[in-house]
């Protein structure tokens, strides 16, 4: 079974990935009943004798006993932060034993919202010492697969060191993919320097992933907004329960008060692990993770994948009948299951694909598909454009979940109102004298930035600018009897 490394950078990148570590752990104790040490597990887990100082070899099929035990669990991850604060609350929280001081790498000055302090000064700084961490933690791997990083755009760490760790990850692992879990900013966010470090990321980008999942704060708040407002009217009956998987942390190992982004990050944890679900576990049609970038990025630049969630409220009863079924697959294709302020329906596809666990069957799956395909546009060199994906085992306290990636020109809106704030700035020169004072940043950096934002745009208007054509079927060949 082949394996992935995830590498979470900065505040938020550090809290995501938590969420995702201590709802995969869940998963897995939910299916692994005898708590044996399985190929699930080793997707992205070792199992490791502490007696030989924590590098010994993994300990296949080996019982596992309590964390605490002499055989332990170890996360496949790399921690990285210029503060201390998350990492310390991750290392004394429930999940400390699952994480290895060789694991980290922290500061304690921070980015100070500053992509060039995190990427042109820490990035050189750390270099070495993020590739010597990266290389031991990819050895333990037999057939690594995919770097995972989740990052936030917004700040200075997460966006500058962030993207300095995506272009490292590419020189010293060019055979390996390379998916970015990005968290962009909201128009009204409280870092006035926001839309430069995340202009300066996305070239990063844009040049050095396989596949981004662009996420937007506001998106996540107003699902968890929707939610909230669903549970306080009392309207749960068959839509909604309260603690859902979903934006709660109720059951897991994470006891401690929850924090107000604690529902947010969930959201985001349940994206990866849908999207990890069939590199974790067996399923009738599992979709490796290669093949994600390899169906639905028809052009390089163009990766960014439009990712949306159903169930996102919990359903209450556990049989669901085909009817929910196929309003399962409906939601997906909703602008209130996305997760990023976007309306795939009424842009143009490249291509999609559905992620789908729990009890279902391949014929539901094409059913849906038949049903959804007129209300969709596809290019027109691509009309069969589908990617499809079941894992048998469904998340905890859910019969069956759907997670579908679109590649779709609905993202152009997000980068062109990031420009527009871009521009705001740049227009006044306002605040570039806190990057330009940092060796190695220059001026250039930013036309640079801009210019390949813009490039994206148009390559995108290219695209739009096709979808007003006749659809027609293409033509096939004619057999003479």
């Amino acid at each position: 079974m082949t394996q992935s490394v995830v590498v979470q950078v900065g505040q938020c990148g550090n809290q995501v990935g938590c969420r995702f570590w201590d709802l995969a752990l869940r998963e897995h104790a939910a299916v692994n009943k005898k708590g044996i040490y399985d190929e699930a597990l080793s997707s992205f887990f070792r199992n490791i004798d502490t007696r030989s100082g924590g590098d010994g070899p993994d300990i296949y099929k080996g019982k596992i006993c309590s964390l605490k035990a002499r055989v332990r669990q170890s996360i496949k991850a790399l921690l990285i932060d210029m503060e201390e604060g998350v990492v310390n609350e991750i290392l004394q929280g429930p999940l400390r034993d699952v994480f290895d001081s060789k694991q980290l790498i922290t500061d304690v000055s921070g980015s100070g919202n500053n992509w060039a302090v995190g990427h042109k000064l820490y990035g050189y700084q750390y270099r070495e010492n993020i590739v010597e961490k990266l290389r031991k933690t990819a050895e333990h791997c037999d057939c690594l697969q995919c770097f995972f990083i989740i990052h936030s755009m917004g700040g200075g760490t997460g966006s500058g060191l962030g993207t300095f760790v995506l272009n490292l990850l590419e020189d010293e692992f060019p055979e390996v993919y390379r998916f970015v879990t990005s968290v962009y900013p909201s128009g009204e966010d409280d870092v006035i320097t926001s839309p430069y470090n995340s202009v300066l990321a996305m070239k990063e980008l844009n040049e050095h992933a396989d596949c981004v999942l662009p996420i937007e704060n506001e998106s996540l708040f107003d699902i968890v907004n929707k939610i909230h407002q669903m549970i306080n009217s009392g309207k749960l009956g068959s839509t909604v329960k309260q603690n859902s998987l979903v934006t709660s942390s109720a059951g897991s190992a994470k006891t401690v008060q929850e924090k107000p982004f604690d529902a947010m990050n969930n959201i985001v944890a349940n994206l990866l692990l849908n999207l990890t679900s069939s590199a974790r576990f067996e399923g009738s049609l599992n979709m490796d993770l290669n093949e994600i970038s390899m169906n639905l990025v028809p052009f390089p630049r163009l990766h960014y994948l439009v990712s949306s969630l159903t169930p996102l409220y919990t359903l209450a009863d556990v049989n669901v009948p085909s009817r929910r079924l196929d309003q399962m697959f409906s939601d997906a294709f909703s602008r209130d299951h996305q997760l990023i302020q976007a309306d795939p329906k009424h842009s143009l596809y490249l291509a999609c694909a559905l992620l789908v666990r729990g009890n279902v069957q391949v014929s539901d799956l094409r059913r849906n598909i038949e049903r959804l395909k007129p209300s969709l546009r596809f290019v027109s060199w691509n009309q069969e454009g589908w990617k499809t994906g079941l894992c048998s085992v469904p998340p905890v306290g859910h019969s069956h979940s759907l997670l579908a990636l679109a590649n779709n020109t609905c993202v152009k809106p997000t980068f062109i109102e990031l420009r527009d704030r871009f521009m705001k700035l740049y227009k006044k020169k306002a605040h570039l004298h806190h990057y330009l004072h940092i060796d190695g940043m220059e001026q250039s950096c930013f036309s640079e930035a801009i210019s390949s934002l813009s490039d994206l745009i148009e390559e995108y208007n290219e695209l739009d600018a096709t979808k007003g054509g006749p659809r027609t079927d293409p033509l096939r060949l004619k057999i003479a009897v």
